[in-house]
C-alpha cells in the first residue's frame, strides 16, 4: 500500500515542481466598533395577522444558525415565503464559528448580508502569523484586487447569527418560529413536512414541497439524509485572553505546538479568543479536578509567543474554561424527494482553518441560483433529480475547504514518524519563503481561490521542497529514504480524503453536473 501512495506521490509532486521554480522572496513585516445591545429575539410571529400565519410556505428551514438565517433571508428576498423553526431564538454562546474568512465575506456580499458584521464589534482578519520553535512568519490574504472592505471577520458566532436572523426576519415573506423539530413527516418515500413543538409546548405539523435541515452539528434529523458517520479527531479547549495584544495585529496566529495547534484570533476589541487543539488519542484532562489548569500551564503556555503568557496565565487562573468536541463529517447525502441538508447538518470539517462557514455561504449562493428559475417546487421527484446537481456544483469549493482543513490538521500536528515531522518542518519553511509559496496556499485556506488542482499542487510543493532540501544539500541513502517517505506521508495524508470528497465531482463538476440535473424540471 505505501508503494502505491509514493508511485501516485511521486506523479503529483512533478506538479510541484512548477510551483518551486516560479522563484520568488518576498517577505513583509484595531478596528474598534461599538457592541451592539440585543433584546432577546422572540417570534418574528409578532404583528402577523392570522391569514399571513396561514399561507402555505415554499420552504420549511430547520435551524436558524448562520445557514439557516443566510437562506432564509436569500430565499425570502427571491420571493419565497419561508417557514423557519429555531429550537432556540435566544442569542448563542459557542468557541467556534467567531472567525469568517474573506471568501466568506465576498459570499455575504453576494447574498446582500454584508451589513451583518457590522455593529457586533467584529474585527478585520488580513492574514496569519505562524510560529514553530521560536520563530514566527506572518501570511497575508491576497486582497490587492478587492476592495479595501474586503478582509477576514472575526466577532462572537452569537451577535452575528442574531444579526442574520434580524434581517431574515425583516422580510414579510419570512416566518421565524421559535420551536423543536421532532421528526421529519414522510409520505411515500417524499418528505411533505415537518413535525414540531412550540416554545408552548404545542404539537403541530408543518408542511411545504421542500424541507431545508440546517440544525447544526447534533441534528438529530440527519440520519435518514445522509450518511450521518461522524468522526471526532480532536477537542478544542477554550479561553478568553483579556488586556492584551497579538504580536501581529489584525491577524489570526497558528502555534505548531506540542501535541497539535494552538490558535489565537481578536473576537472583540477587548478579547482575544485561543483555542488549544488536544488530539483525540491524548486523554482529555478533567477541568472539575485541576487537571486542566494545570496541564494547560506545564504543556500549553511555555509554547505560546511570549506576549500573549501573562494574559493566558490570568485567564486560566479565572476558571472560565471550555471544551467542544471537533467534528468531521463529509457529505454523503441520500438524495430524497422533498428534503435538503445544509451547513453542520450536511457536511463538517476541522474547524483549524476556520472554513465552516465560508463553505456554508457558498452552498447558499449554489442553490439559491439552482432554484432561481423554478416557479414550481412541487414536483419532489423531479425537484429532487434536479437539485442532485447541487451536490457536484458546490465540489470545488467545499472540497478545497475540507481537504485543506483535513490535511493542515495532519501536518501540523507532532508526529513520532520522522518523515512526517520533516514534512511540518518543511511546511513551515515553505509558507516562510513568501510571494507564490506563501499567497498560494493563504488563497487557498481564505477561499478566495479555492481551486482543487491548486491544493494538490501546492500540497506537492512542500513535500518536494522538503526532498531538495535533504537530498541537495548533503545527500546520502538515508536522506534519499528519508525523502521518498516524505512524498509517501503526503500522498497517505491528502489522497485517502480527496476519495472520501469524491475526486471526479471535486476536480470535473461542470462534466459531472450535465449527468446529475436534467435539462428541464
Amino acid at each position: 500500500m505505501e508503494s502505491e501512495y509514493l508511485m501516485g506521490g511521486i506523479m503529483a509532486s512533478l506538479l510541484g515542481f512548477v510551483l518551486l521554480y516560479r522563484i520568488t522572496a518576498q517577505k513583509k513585516a484595531t478596528t474598534s466598533r461599538g457592541v451592539a445591545r440585543y433584546e432577546k429575539l422572540e417570534s418574528s410571529e409578532n404583528g402577523i395577522d392570522q391569514a399571513e400565519k396561514d399561507k402555505k410556505p415554499d420552504v420549511i428551514i430547520v435551524g436558524a444558525g448562520v445557514a439557516g438565517s443566510a437562506l432564509a433571508y436569500t430565499l425570502g428576498k427571491d420571493g419565497r415565503n419561508v417557514h423557519v423553526i429555531e429550537r432556540d431564538l435566544t442569542e448563542p454562546d459557542r468557541i467556534v464559528g467567531e472567525l469568517l474568512q474573506p471568501g466568506g465575506y465576498l459570499k455575504l456580499i453576494e447574498l446582500g448580508l454584508q451589513d451583518c458584521v457590522e455593529d457586533i464589534d467584529a474585527q478585520q482578519v488580513f492574514g496569519y502569523a505562524l510560529y514553530k520553535g521560536g520563530r514566527s512568519t506572518k501570511l497575508s490574504y491576497p486582497l490587492q484586487s478587492f476592495d479595501s472592505n474586503v478582509s477576514g471577520r472575526s466577532f462572537h458566532n452569537g451577535r452575528f447569527i442574531q444579526r442574520m436572523r434580524e434581517k431574515a426576519a425583516s422580510l414579510t415573506n419570512v416566518r421565524l418560529e421559535q420551536g423543536t423539530v421532532t421528526s421529519l413527516l414522510e409520505a411515500n418515500g417524499t418528505i411533505k413536512g415537518v413535525q414540531y413543538k412550540t416554545k408552548t409546548g404545542q404539537e403541530l405539523a408543518a408542511s411545504a414541497p421542500l424541507t431545508i435541515v440546517c440544525d447544526g452539528c447534533f441534528s438529530n434529523l440527519r440520519r435518514s439524509l445522509c450518511n450521518a458517520k461522524v468522526e471526532i479527531p480532536s477537542c478544542f479547549v477554550a479561553l478568553i485572553l483579556e488586556n492584551c495584544e497579538l504580536p501581529y495585529q489584525n491577524h489570526g496566529h497558528v502555534i505548531l505546538a506540542d501535541p497539535s495547534p494552538i490558535l489565537f484570533y481578536r473576537i472583540s476589541s477587548s478579547e482575544i479568543r485561543c483555542l488549544v487543539d488536544i488530539p483525540v488519542s491524548q486523554k482529555l484532562p478533567s477541568i472539575s479536578n485541576g487537571e486542566m489548569a494545570n496541564y494547560l500551564k506545564s504543556i500549553v503556555a511555555p509554547q505560546i509567543p511570549h506576549e500573549l503568557f501573562d494574559a493566558f496565565i490570568s485567564a486560566i487562573n479565572k476558571g472560565n474554561i471550555r471544551t467542544m468536541p471537533n467534528r468531521s463529517m463529509p457529505a454523503a447525502p441520500h438524495p430524497t424527494p422533498g428534503a435538503l441538508l445544509l451547513g453542520d447538518a450536511f457536511n463538517m470539517r476541522h474547524p483549524l482553518t476556520g472554513g465552516g462557514m465560508t463553505v456554508a455561504l457558498s452552498d447558499i449562493v449554489v442553490l439559491r441560483n439552482l432554484l432561481r428559475p423554478l416557479h414550481d417546487l412541487s414536483d419532489a421527484s423531479g425537484l429532487c433529480e434536479y437539485l442532485k446537481s447541487f451536490y457536484t456544483l458546490r465540489k470545488p469549493v467545499a472540497s478545497t475547504i475540507n481537504t485543506l482543513a483535513g490535511a493542515l490538521y495532519k501536518v501540523f500536528s507532532a508526529s513520532h514518524d520522522p518523515a512526517q515531522d520533516e514534512m511540518r518542518r518543511a511546511c513551515f519553511d515553505y509558507l516562510s519563503l513568501g510571494g507564490v509559496f506563501s499567497s498560494g496556499p493563504i488563497a487557498l485556506l481564505s477561499g478566495l481561490n479555492p481551486q482543487p488542482l491548486s491544493l494538490v499542487m501546492h500540497f506537492f510543493a512542500v513535500a518536494v521542497y522538503g526532498v531538495g532540501r535533504l537530498v541537495f544539500t548533503l545527500p546520502s541513502a538515508k536522506r534519499i529514504w528519508m525523502g521518498a517517505r516524505m512524498i509517501s506521508v503526503a500522498s497517505r495524508i491528502i489522497f485517502p480524503i480527496i476519495r472520501v470528497e469524491g475526486a471526479q465531482h471535486m476536480f470535473f463538476p461542470k462534466v459531472m453536473a450535465k449527468y446529475c440535473r436534467p435539462l428541464a424540471l
